[in-house]
């Protein structure tokens, strides 16, 4: 289910399945989509029909269309600074939800976010950055401070944290909780491996 399938994949499962077989199809170097991009954009042109919103960084070695083989249409996208929550990226999911059908949205973390490394830092040395890079560090250092600032691990285990702490403020949001229980939606964490391509899901 591809390209002008996408439509199809209208259940949480089917989606999820869907996002997770052109993973498996990038990391082996099978690739499907990116290439004929006139033609995918002229298809694409008409009334859209996404089957995903996929809430990932900024990071530009984390390029969400290009690592879950997605053509035009198929995936909305947000991208913020470690995927930190903002009225704007909530509303823009809730729309999403709500105006288009989509019933998935993933929230993607990735190995050495540097948005992390930063909130790992302000809470080891007490430094607080300027400007609004400090509200994208509050934002995350919640994480942080659960999985504990002084462990050697805590960078790994500190994006995990943040990105299941995004996928429960998620859940509970006014106008996705209903479509949740209903089992019509569904918000799931996962973090992408730089080294090797591969997204692995989190347990809730």
């Amino acid at each position: 289910m591809t390209g002008s399938n996408a439509g199809a994949a209208r259940t949480p499962r089917a989606a999820l399945a869907e996002l997770l077989t052109g993973n498996r199809r990038f990391v082996s170097g099978q690739p499907v989509h990116g290439h004929d991009v006139t033609a995918a954009a002229a298809v694409a042109s008409g009334d859209q029909q996404p089957y995903a919103v996929l809430l990932g960084c900024i990071d530009s070695r984390v390029p969400l269309e290009a690592i879950f083989d997605q053509t035009f249409g198929s995936i909305c996208v947000i991208r913020t600074g470690a995927h930190v929550l903002d009225r704007a990226v909530c509303g823009s999911i809730e729309y999403v939800v709500g105006q288009l059908g989509v019933p998935l949205v993933m929230v993607l973390g990735h190995e050495r976010c540097g948005a992390v490394a930063s909130a790992v830092d302000t809470l080891r040395t007490g430094e607080r950055p300027g400007g609004s890079l400090a509200y994208l560090v509050d934002q995350i250092a919640p994480a942080v401070t659960e999985v504990g600032a002084d462990d050697a691990r805590v960078h790994p285990m500190a994006v995990r944290r943040h990105v299941l702490r995004t996928v429960a403020t998620l859940r509970a949001d006014a106008l996705l909780t209903g479509p949740v229980a209903e089992g019509r939606v569904d918000v799931v964490g996962a973090v992408y491996d730089l080294a090797t391509g591969e997204v692995t899901l989190l347990d809730r």
